[in-house]
């Protein structure tokens, strides 16, 4: 299984960018399909968490500005950032928890990362 993320870039404070993340390889379900971002200096962070299930939520930094998303059929993930500030600087990565036969236990995989850099 694998994982790619893209969409990342430099963007003016208040710009918005769409990130994505598909998986690829041999897949039976995806539970969980989160996004998380490190800074410079900084511990990862949690952003944004999807379950199959539909429950969303985010971290109080991002909430109302960023919105997370899935199309369980294309094994994909988005993220959609809007207003962006410098605090958002970071490289941003993709985490899903994987199962890759019925029965078998998930285990996360994660993206290589995409760089998200907002300039003020």
């Amino acid at each position: 299984v694998q994982l790619q993320a893209s969409g990342g870039g430099l963007v003016q404070a208040g710009g918005s960018l769409r990130l994505s993340c598909v998986a690829s390889g041999s897949i039976f379900s995806i539970n969980a399909m989160d996004w998380y971002r490190q800074a410079p200096g900084k511990q990862r962070e949690l952003v944004a968490h999807s379950t199959r299930g539909g429950y969303i939520d985010y971290a109080d930094s991002v909430k109302g500005r960023f919105t997370i998303s899935r199309d369980n059929a294309k094994n994909t993930m988005y993220l959609e950032m809007n207003s962006l500030k410098p605090e958002d600087t970071a490289v941003y990565y993709c985490n899903f928890v994987i199962a890759i036969k019925a029965g078998d236990v998930a285990y996360d995989y994660w993206g290589q990362g995409t760089l998200v850099t907002v300039s003020s």
